[in-house]
This record gives structure tokens, sequence and C-alpha cells, in this order.
């Protein structure tokens, strides 16, 4: 045994088992996960830079601009705490195309709304649907894919966020300055409906999950409830969210407002970072696989702080380059930290459980994240909506806290699941567990 605590097994590969998907299965059926995790993102994070735009057309301040982005939030959070009850009694395919299309629908709300508070009220809608979809895409990863290769999967999957910033904002950011912002959603539903329309095609059968023991929602909620893992797993999760949230949703604003980056300029700031997470998330997924995902994450997350304080103190005349080079590394550490974090939450529960834990730990996040975007709201103040944001740094200092909180955590969160290698019923013999640290063990 190595006397490094966060090194990962050697262990030799699992022989493939009876019914367990193909390799161009589970290439196809993780491209079909990343593009619905694709649209899902883009739908949440376009808000963001449309924040100047919007705050704009409905004559609305910071704060008022926090409600709409906390709205989708608070919502996620309660549709999935209510479907964390539920989930698990479904087959993963028949969820993920009801859940795909009320999401569609909703974010097509989104782009016909007149008035502020009926685009908060479509936000609300799709935050329903979005918060339980994001789950259950990270619950079939960790259904399909065996713990010691889950965090390349996650990698990947998750990479839709740096596609999002890539094609996603830039293009939202486009069409909203050339049709408006209403454009920005309905190119996000035609493309979530063109989706739709391939995975109803594509996507396999899964009910490997649907082997364990049935369980009365009472129950469910017990299960998950009395399990010492989950909390600290939630814990890490709230604590994760809130070093990332109080900073992005005022981010574009502060660039526009503070640094002076122009509507045209904005969509540099998600390209260059998107375009540099679209190479570094997957890597990070393989390091996290090779490595330890305890220790890749421990890297990223106090890396991650650097740019963090960097971006949240910068005082203009500054050149853009300058710029994009902080909120690259910023875009690229503070979601890279979310790959082996996720493949870690995901280890700490058993399969039969997964689905509803892992909505239960979708809504902890959505909660987390719209409390996040109301507290650096109350933080951070304006004169006017055209004036600069002013005490942005205090929001910077208050991420720092919570990423050293998240680090303090993330040795209790230990490898536990018996990962199924099939998509029928029948699961082969777990993997080996990833250390921990020796401090760490009771």
């Amino acid at each position: 045994m190595s006397d490094d605590p966060y090194q990962a097994p050697k262990a030799p590969p699992a022989p493939p088992a009876a019914g367990q998907l193909a390799p161009g299965q589970e290439r196809l059926l993780l491209i079909l996960l990343t593009a619905v995790n694709f649209t899902q993102m883009m739908d949440f994070v376009v808000m963001m830079p449309l924040g100047p735009q919007l705050m704009k057309v409905f004559a609305i301040t910071a704060q008022q601009f926090s409600v709409a982005v906390a709205s989708y939030t608070f919502s996620a959070a309660i549709s999935a705490l209510i479907g964390s009850l539920f989930i698990d009694r479904f087959e993963r395919k028949k969820a993920l195309l009801t859940l795909y299309a009320g999401f569609a629908l909703a974010t097509l709300g989104c782009a016909f709304a007149p008035d502020f508070h009926a685009l908060v009220l479509a936000r609300i809608a799709a935050g329903a649907c979005g918060g339980l979809l994001g789950a259950l895409v990270l619950a079939i990863v960790g259904d399909v894919i065996p713990y010691a290769r889950r965090g390349a999967a996650m990698g990947q999957v998750m990479s839709a966020f740096a596609m999002a910033s890539v094609l996603g904002v830039p293009t939202g950011i486009w069409l909203a300055s050339w049709k408006g912002w209403h454009a920005a959603f309905v190119a996000i539903a035609v493309v979530a409906a063109t989706v739709l329309a391939i995975a109803v095609v594509a996507l396999p059968t899964l009910r490997a999950h649907l082997a364990g023991p049935g369980r009365s929602p009472a129950a469910v909620l017990v299960a998950l409830l009395r399990e010492r893992a989950h909390w600290l797993a939630l814990m890490f999760s709230t604590v994760l969210c809130l070093a990332g949230f109080t900073i992005i949703p005022f981010l574009a604003t502060y660039l526009s407002r503070n640094l002076g980056v122009t509507d045209n300029q904005l969509p540099l700031v998600y390209l260059c970072g998107g375009l540099c997470g679209l190479v570094t998330q997957p890597w990070i997924g393989r390091m996290a696989d090779r490595h330890g995902k305890h220790r890749v994450f421990i890297i990223a997350a106090l890396l991650a702080m650097i740019p963090t304080l960097t971006l949240t103190h910068l005082q203009p005349p500054l050149p853009l380059a300058a710029i994009l080079a902080v909120t690259t590394a910023f875009i690229i550490l503070g979601s890279g930290r979310f790959v082996p974090a996720s493949a870690l939450i995901t280890g700490a529960v058993v399969p039969s459980l997964r689905g509803s834990f892992m909505s239960l730990n979708s809504a902890v996040q959505s909660g987390a994240s719209g409390l996040a975007a109301i507290v650096g709201g109350m933080i951070i103040t304006q004169a006017s909506p055209d004036a600069p944001l002013e005490r942005y740094g205090w929001v910077g200092w208050l991420s720092c806290l919570a990423t050293l909180i998240a680090v303090a955590l993330v040795g209790t969160l230990h490898a536990r699941d018996t990962t199924p290698r099939t998509h029928g019923h029948a699961p082969t013999a777990p993997p080996p567990p990833e250390p921990v640290p020796a401090s760490e063990v009771a």
C-alpha cells in the first residue's frame, strides 16, 4: 500500500460483465448526457452575461437581478428536494426525457416573457425541471461508469459548462444584441428540442438502480438522512456552491460597470475561459482518476483562490488581455474543482439511492447557489443601475473562506458505492474504495 493517503489504488481493470454497455454505446451515452447538460447549463449561465441588458431593459438594480437569478436556483432546490423521494422509482431514460421536455418548454416561456415578473415566473418553471435534470445526468454517470473511471466521465459531462461558455454564451450575447435578449432563450429551446429528438431514439434503457429494494417516499427520506456520509457530502456541496455563486452572478456586470468591458468584448471572457475549459476539464478528470480525487480537488481549490481574489480586486484602467488572463484562470479553476468533487459525491452513496441522493444534493446546491446570489447582492452596493459595483472584493474574500472549508471537508468523503457495470439489473462486484487520509479515519 502506498504511503500517500491520497494516492488512487492501482487495481487491474475489471473484466466486462454481461450486458455491460459496449464502448461505443458508452461514448454515445456520454455525448447525449453532455448535450443535455450543455443546454441546461446554457439556460442557467446565459442569465449572467445578459445581466447588463436585462437590468437596462427592465430598469432593475443589481439586487433585483439577483432575485431573478436566485428564482431559478431556489425553484431547482425545491423540485429536486421533492424529486429525491421519487426519482429512483422510475427508469432513467423516461425520467430524463420527461424532465427535458418540460425544461425546453419552460425555456421557451422565458423567451416570450413580456416583463420582469413574467421572466421570474418562467425562470422558476425552468429551474423546477433543471434542478432534477442536472442531478439525473450525474446519477446516470454514476450508474454506468465504474468509480475508477468516473473522474474522466465527469470531466467530459461537466465540460458542458465550458462548451456553454465557448459556443452558447457568446452566441447568446450576440443574438441578444442583434435580435434582443429574447433570442438567446429561443436558441436554447431549439437546441434542447433537437437533442430531445435524438435522445428519444438513441438513449438506452437504464434500470440497474431498480434492482435495489423498493422504498416508500418516507423510507427514502429516512435512508438519505440517517447516513453521516450523506450529511458530510451535502455540507461539502453547500460550501463549494457558496464559493462560486457569491461571485459569478455579478461577474458580467462588474466587468462592464467597473472595468469598462464593452458588450462586444464581453463574449471574449466566456470564449477564452470556455475554450481552455474544454481542454482542462477532461484533463482534470483524468488526473483525478490517476492521482486521486481528493488530492486533485485540493490542488484545484487552493489554486482557484488566486484568480478569485485577483479578479474581485481589479482596478481600472487595465488592458483587455490582462482582464482575460484573470477571468480565464478563474473559469478554469473554479469549474475544474467541481470535476473531482462530483466524482467523490457520486461515490458517497449506494446505487439504489443514487438518484434520490443526487436529487437531494442538487436541491442543496441550488439552494446554496441562490443563497449565495442573495448574499452577494446584499453585500454589493450600487448607487444606480448604471453605476459601478462596490464591495465586490468582499465577496471574493467570502468565496475564499468557503473554499477553505470545502478543502477541510473533502477528506471526509469516502468512496463507498458498489458501482453496477451493466445497464440491466445485475450489478457486478464493487471496485476497491479510494483511500482517504489516515487522519480522517475514525
